[in-house]
């Protein structure tokens, strides 16, 4: 069976746990992280030496790296639908999987960091307006793109959607003024109607 480690409040783990609940997968869950601590010890150490969540075993393989573990779910599990049998098309939606963990992932964590995470008196609202303005840039760029389809991956849900999708609900459930963008609230509101997405991302922001 599937082992996940991970706090289910990380947007990593949501992104492995989301993948596996679209795929009907069982699997096992283990916390580990932040509170749970965990990812120190030598035995977690020898599964993951980067000492981070996720982390999966399943069937003997050991894997890390969150889209990296939604890419192999999607292969193994999904073929026809988290991953499209169509190379061109499944390229589609994997360029958004690393645009979002190399260009967007960074300045909403300034954001996320400081608005929930951080006590007030140690918020640097600073980083917080420059990070909305950054996250604002780039979402238009996802917002023009579902302007010709109905999700990053095409014109069918499919992995692609999964790592900004769990990014999506931070960004529209935090209190905070966002510009108006239809394509991407279209997007947001389908994606809140998939009851993966409800059990596995929209948990309380944390």
């Amino acid at each position: 069976m599937l082992k996940i480690w991970g706090r289910l409040n990380s947007t990593n783990v949501k992104k492995v746990v989301w993948a596996a609940r679209e795929l009907s997968l069982p699997y096992e869950h283990a916390n580990a992280g932040g509170p749970f601590g965990l990812v120190n010890e030598p035995e977690y150490r020898a599964l993951n030496p980067n000492g981070l969540v996720p982390c999966v075993e399943d069937e003997g393989l050991v894997l890390w790296e969150s889209n990296a573990v939604v890419r192999y779910l999607a292969a193994r599990h999904g073929a026809g639908t988290l991953w499209p049998e169509n190379p061109a098309v499944r390229a589609i939606g994997d360029k958004w999987m690393d645009w979002t963990s190399t260009s967007f992932a960074a300045p909403f964590r300034d954001v996320f960091w400081n608005l929930i995470r951080l006590d007030p008196e140690k918020r640097d609202m600073g980083a917080v307006e420059a990070g909305i303005v950054a996250c604002a840039d780039l979402l238009a760029r996802a917002d023009a793109a579902l302007a010709d389809h109905p999700y990053l991956s095409g014109d069918a849900f499919a992995m692609g959607d999964i790592p900004l999708g769990c990014f999506a609900y931070g960004w529209f459930e935090m209190p905070i003024a966002r510009p108006s963008m239809p394509h991407l609230e279209a997007w947001y509101a389908r994606l809140k109607d998939r009851p993966a997405y409800r059990e596995a991302v929209m948990t309380p922001l944390t």
